[in-house]
């Protein structure tokens, strides 16, 4: 079988979906591997390094999409019917794999159900133990996480750790994460590395114990409903449950130097957690840094993709943080989509097999059809009406 790995086209993309570490093991289970010239560059992976590992270098990205039994993306094929379209370049039958973002990327998932193209989307594969070498959801999360400390560090005008000099001491900053999947438990790490006073909240009480072993402080409300959706994903809060949370949040914000936000709602929306009033009552000189940006955005003021000043806190909304770390990025990624392929190699092949929890639970669309539940229903809620797709 051939496996083709096509460049990413978005505009902000520097990562690639294979290393030259993974098309080596993958060469030696028995695959073809084929990539698109210059695919890996802006991740300083050359050309020339894959051809050392046995790949095939190409130019033509349409023959080489068209050839391919498989094809590897980070993230979903580009559909413009005037100019790139890498649904069309795939032939019925073929295979993709990618953070597909089913939820997020309606149109690519209707092209590729219309193309017959079988479709795996890595980001909705079950976290569970089999499934962890496989999870690009949580090995791009934590750099997210990482990144976002990085960022509130550079912008905050004043030192994370404390420091005893002759001028006197200077205290800790005081961080609030918001959220503690996994960007929020790496974001908690990271500012408690960097010397900070971290607390953090989420609303499954159950990761308290995580939050605690990383050196942080719980804050929590009392919930009336369980807000664990299972998977280590949170559901949407009630009425009343949302209003102890805002209360909360607001009295953490205002003493806090920098609010780190990461929550999402099944791991792909994010709620609106910081209102503008929490934002105004914060101290000047603060930072927010918004790492649900990806998702819609925790803050009512954040500019999605932008850094904006309100009342003298800084809030900034970065998009595609993984791509700012293109090498270590690719690396893991390649690893979670190669760790994918060879858990389901036989003889050479890649078996489909939708009895298998993981291929069931990642598998978005098959010969024509929409067969993820979550993204049928969405995909039909978003069209009003039309004929129903399995």
């Amino acid at each position: 079988m051939k496996i083709a790995v096509l460049k990413e086209t978005r505009p902000d993309e520097r990562r690639v979906a294979l290393t030259p570490e993974s098309c080596k093991k993958l060469a030696q289970a028995g695959y073809a591997l084929a990539i698109e010239s210059g695919a890996g560059a802006a991740a300083y992976f050359t050309d020339d390094a894959y051809r050392e590992v046995g790949c095939s270098v190409e130019a033509d990205a349409v023959t080489l999409a068209a050839a391919a039994d498989l094809v590897l993306k980070v993230n979903p094929p580009a559909v413009d019917p005037a100019g790139r379209n890498e649904v069309q370049w795939m032939r019925p039958g073929a295979i993709l794999v990618a953070s597909l973002m089913p939820l997020r990327n309606a149109e690519a998932v209707r092209a590729l159900a219309a193309r017959k193209v079988t479709a795996f989307s890595t980001d909705a594969i079950p976290r569970t133990t089999r499934a962890q070498a496989m999870d690009t959801l949580s090995s791009m999360a934590n750099i997210v996480g990482y990144k976002g400390v990085l960022l509130a560090a550079a912008e905050l005008p004043r030192y994370f750790p404390m420091f005893m000099t002759a001028a006197g001491t200077v205290f800790p900053a005081k961080v609030f994460v918001i959220g503690a999947a996994v960007a929020g438990l790496q974001a908690i790490a990271t500012a408690r590395r960097l010397g900070a006073n971290v607390m953090a909240t989420d609303v499954r009480p159950e990761v308290k114990e995580q939050i605690e072993s990383l050196g942080a402080k719980y804050i929590g409300v009392e919930l009336k409903e369980s807000a664990s959706a299972g998977g280590g994903y949170a559901r949407e809060l009630s009425e009343e449950d949302k209003a102890r949370q805002r209360q909360m949040l607001a009295e953490q914000c205002a003493v806090s130097d920098v609010v780190i936000t990461t929550a999402l709602i099944g791991g792909v929306f994010a709620p609106k957690l910081v209102t503008a009033d929490i934002v105004r009552r914060m101290r000047p000189g603060s930072v927010i840094v918004d790492l649900g940006a990806d998702g819609g955005g925790n803050c009512e003021l954040s500019r999605l993709g932008e850094t904006t000043v309100e009342s003298g806190v800084r809030i900034l909304a970065p998009l595609n943080l993984p791509s700012t770390m293109p090498t270590h990025a690719s690396l893991l990624f390649s690893r979670n989509l190669t760790a994918f392929v060879q858990a389901f190699t036989k003889d050479k092949v890649f078996l489909l097999d939708f009895s298998d929890e993981i291929q069931k639970g990642s598998v978005i669309t098959h010969e024509g059809e929409v067969v993820h539940a979550k993204t049928n229903e969405i995909l039909q809620q978003s069209a009003g009406a039309g004929a129903p797709q399995r």
